[in-house]
């Protein structure tokens, strides 16, 4: 998740239906397919890991760890008084 290590290519020979739902959902998310269908590969790699965590758990996960990444969040003050 996040790493930045290169990267390379993966040719893959998909169902027509599930290309055309990866092309609907990254045209609706404002992704290519590509990163579209490598988002969903690292999410599933993700569940797979850790398969006691709820599906949704871990998208939201994924999604706060780009956006801490990008610098779009803020540091929590925890005042213990």
């Amino acid at each position: 998740m996040g790493s930045t290590s290169s990267m390379t290519s993966l040719n893959m020979r998909l169902p027509s239906t599930i290309k055309t739902k990866i092309e609907a959902r990254a045209k609706g998310q404002h992704r290519s397919t590509s990163d579209q269908a490598r988002r969903y590969l690292e999410l599933a790699l993700t569940a797979e890991d850790n398969p006691d965590l709820p599906f949704s758990f871990i998208a939201k996960i994924v999604e706060g760890l780009a956006e801490s990444e990008a610098g779009l969040v803020e540091p929590l003050e925890w005042n213990a008084e």
